[in-house]
């Protein structure tokens, strides 16, 4: 789309909320509309406000616009990084899109696995921004704007960051909780702007109830729902408690029911939606959801992802950010000497704390002034990670430190935000890391393969400037996970949703594993031509394999992992369609 004389050309996928309270003041100012488009408004707002443009937009975007009269291209990636955007320098210029398969598409790029993406991918199960698993290939780092010049030259900058100024130290609790709820009301309101059907997925525990009970307030019709649950598998299911949430507030319920046969008819499909691996298993029965949501006519859906990263809603957040007050901080009070000899594996302390693996992890954090958190979603690092490498691949190693890519995020909160406590420099790296890269991505992707629209009204920017002021001792005041969230719920959501432990979405690839599929994950995992390049040790790997299926250890996460990359390998590097 352009504008009036067409000097400013855009293209553009995602969602802008405040398109309508922009495009007045835009008309005003003389600017002529062709459409009713969000898109539209970009382009003429883009003419009054120039680059600084992303901080006007509230939404969900990737979007690329190129300015005929400075010669000159801008990328950009919404705040949280909701939607992806992926780009190519080639031949002098440049490619870009928001599927890596359109990129592939181009002559111009050959597909190779980048080893440094590799050796993260194994770590954090996905890949971090900037890299992706195929080599010349990057992604957009959420928040930020790329600017590209008539020669093909790359610039960079930050337009916004969850680095938020000030605590809200002084607020009390009641403020707070009306604020939160205030902000969270608005959210979903906002998102509930559509010109199609649009609805939610539902599991029963406080987040997606909280979007059910809240958008049923803003409703003349049933709230239409959505839940996923596994055939045999009453452990992962919760389709009973999504059903007494729908009931109570009168919803228009839909479920789906899962076999292995459907994982293993659909990971074509996976991987082809994918792009690149997302090691999530999460991404099976999000994916059957969607169908299921498109076959039922609905295209646009709102979830809860970012709600429990922001009000500490996982089990082991608390454990961490326990275990760095009662033992972490007085020891990183210490002199550095002091941490070593105190925390040398030979010491007392180290012996007392042995049989405590996150114990001993952060009592080497401590000693060597290494951060002891790096994600909701860690697979392979340091003994295990080198353990199932190959002796080649462990040469190439050196400078392809995963650690960097958790310090580089820590040090950053650490540096612009003294003040900051341990809790909130873990909830900033999970934003900037595991949910934009994981969460979103396994969300955005398998969504979008079906034809629907997810949004997420936890993550919209306000609230999570609100949330990022907050000291992390008053999100979970007695240890109760979400404690400020249930607070700021009460009257919306019944004590029973608001006590209910959680649960967390899941799936039961790890009894699959074991069971009716072990013969087909072997099969993937030990016949990929990804072993031509010799990166694994698979000795280890069968290992592995064995251990599983005999039950002596649970490796599914880390299985997953490598069936994940072994597919990926195979469909988009080899040419193996037929996976």
């Amino acid at each position: 789309m352009s504008n009036e004389d067409g000097s400013i050309w855009i293209t553009f996928n995602g969602e802008i909320y405040n398109h309508r309270e922009l495009r007045g003041p835009l008309e005003a100012k003389g600017h002529r509309y062709r459409s009713s488009t969000d898109t539209e408004t970009i382009v003429h707002l883009y003419e009054e406000v120039g680059e600084s443009l992303p901080r006007h937009l509230d939404g969900m975007f990737a979007f690329a616009l190129y300015d005929a009269r400075r010669e000159e291209m801008l990328l950009a990636r919404d705040r949280i990084g909701v939607k992806p955007l992926y780009y190519a320098p080639v031949n002098g210029g440049i490619l870009f899109a928001s599927e890596i398969k359109a990129i592939l598409a181009h002559p111009a790029v050959s597909v190779s696995l980048d080893f440094e993406a590799f050796l993260h991918y194994l770590t954090f199960v996905s890949t971090p921004a900037p890299f992706t698993l195929f080599s010349g290939i990057r992604k957009m780092r959420p928040g930020t704007l790329l600017r590209v010049d008539r020669r093909g030259s790359l610039r960079e900058e930050v337009y916004w960051d969850a680095i938020v100024p000030g605590r809200l130290e002084s607020a009390d609790d009641e403020e707070m909780r009306g604020e939160i709820l205030r902000l969270l009301e608005d959210a979903i309101r906002k998102r509930m702007m559509s010109d199609v059907p649009f609805g939610v997925y539902l599991s029963g525990g406080i987040d997606s109830s909280a979007n059910v009970a809240l958008m049923s307030r803003l409703m003349d019709r049933p709230v239409t729902t959505f839940s996923v649950g596994f055939e045999g598998q009453p452990a992962y299911n919760e389709l009973e408690e999504a059903r007494r949430v729908a009931g109570l507030f009168g919803c228009d319920h839909h479920e789906v029911v899962l076999t292995p046969q459907d994982l293993q008819e659909t990971i074509p499909s996976l991987i082809h939606h994918q792009d690149e691996p997302l090691a999530d298993w999460v991404c099976v029965p999000l994916y059957h959801l969607a169908r299921h949501t498109r076959g039922s006519g609905t295209l646009v859906v709102q979830v809860g992802e970012g709600s429990d990263e922001q009000f500490f809603g996982y089990p082991g957040y608390l454990s961490v950010y326990g275990l760095e007050s009662s033992l972490g901080r007085p020891l990183r009070a210490l002199p550095r000497p002091v941490r070593r000899a105190l925390c040398g594996a030979g010491s007392g302390l180290a012996r007392i704390l042995a049989r405590g693996g996150d114990r001993l992890e952060l009592l080497r954090c401590a000693a060597e002034d290494r951060v002891f958190f790096w994600g909701g979603a860690i697979a392979f690092k340091g003994e295990e990670k080198l353990r199932i490498l190959s002796e080649e691949a462990r040469h190439r190693c050196n400078g392809f430190d995963s650690y960097h890519v958790v310090a580089e995020i820590w040090d950053r909160i650490s540096r612009e935000k003294p003040e900051s406590d341990f809790g909130e420099r873990m909830v900033y790296l999970e934003l900037k890391q595991r949910l934009a890269e994981l969460l979103l991505m396994r969300v955005d992707k398998m969504t979008m393969a079906a034809g629907v629209e997810a949004r997420v009204p936890f993550l919209d920017y306000r609230l999570v400037e609100y949330t990022m002021r907050i000291p992390t001792a008053r999100k979970i005041r007695g240890g109760v996970p979400k404690y400020l969230l249930k607070k700021a719920l009460a009257g919306v959501l019944p004590e029973e949703v608001l006590t209910r432990k959680k649960q967390g979405f899941g799936a039961p690839v790890s009894e699959w594993f074991a069971g009716e599929l072990y013969r087909y994950a072997e099969d993937a995992i030990l016949t990929s031509t990804i072993r031509e390049l010799n990166l694994l040790d698979y000795e280890v790997v069968s290992q592995m394999l064995k251990e599983h299926r005999e039950g002596e250890r649970d490796r599914a996460f880390l299985l997953w992992n490598l069936f994940n990359l072994s597919r990926w390998y195979d469909y988009w590097v080899a040419g193996r369609r037929a996976v």
